[in-house]
């Protein structure tokens, strides 16, 4: 599946126990986690099937080394691919965005950075160069889709049409295509990401976010599993027009989708 730009091209997962993580996932969805060395500050590449899905790092190293305290949350980060890092950040502050973490060289496989949308959803940007992301064939354990749960629709959408070139269709309650967002729910989609106006469900003092979804042969046995393996069950499994769907965490608070 070709990754353009504007779609999710990477994610990654700061935690605060990796070795208990690469447990989990490896068990779960078959993940295998490939330190990449001190070169890359002990990153892992995550691989399924030999294909790379994702990374993951210590939040307890610091830019001047090991630190005993988190330096981040345990959190799933997702990245949008853009062409060019650096007209993407300029359109990041014009259009009402804060850029947290400038645009740095990742070696040569290319260069990074680390925003917030005007509505407060934290994201990655990533500008190839000889990393082209993750592959997404759709199979059990790969990334299949990705959305942000926004407190702002207005303002996301707007952000992502200018910064990431998006052309969002509206999708109503049903799955099938609508003619413009109405009502409370107001959700609208790419080929390759979407993005749900949540301000009328999320609790109190939960900002927008970003979140990943991995498809799995069966969300129900999936879950049971997860339990087994100190997971936490966030919501569902529900049946939805796009699938059978729950929400969980890892046994650190990393928290994701599973659906089927």
């Amino acid at each position: 599946m070709t990754i353009n730009h504007g779609d999710p091209v990477w994610m990654d997962l700061s935690t605060d126990d990796i070795e208990a993580a690469a447990t989990f996932y490896r068990e779960l969805l078959g993940w295998e986690f490939q330190d990449q060395g001190e070169e890359f500050g002990g990153y892992r590449i995550i691989t399924r099937d030999g294909k790379p899905v994702g990374g993951a790092m210590s939040s307890l190293m610091g830019p001047d080394g090991p630190t005993e305290e988190p330096q981040y949350p345990t959190a799933w980060t997702v990245y949008l691919k853009v062409d060019d890092l650096d007209a993407a950040l300029e359109a990041t502050t014009a259009h009402g965005g804060t850029v947290v973490v400038p645009a740095m060289e990742v070696g040569e496989l290319g260069r990074m950075a680390v925003i917030f949308d005007p509505a407060g959803a934290g994201l990655g940007l990533w500008e190839v160069g000889s990393f082209e992301g993750f592959v997404r064939d759709n199979g059990p354990g790969f990334p299949a889709w990705f959305e942000s749960m926004t407190r702002d629709f207005d303002a996301a959408e707007a952000f992502y049409r200018e910064v990431a070139g998006w052309q969002i269709g509206y999708i109503g309650e049903d799955g099938q295509p609508a003619d413009g967002p109405s009502g409370d729910i107001r959700y609208g989609a790419t080929s390759a990401a979407g993005l749900c106006e949540a301000d009328s469900f999320l609790p109190p003092g939960v900002p927008s976010y970003w979140r990943a979804y991995v498809v799995v042969e069966d969300v129900d046995a999936s879950v049971e599993k997860l339990r087994e393996l100190g997971g936490t069950v966030l919501d569902g499994p529900v049946d939805t027009p796009f699938g059978r769907i729950a929400t969980v965490a890892d046994p650190q608070g990393g928290s994701f989708q599973i659906s089927s």
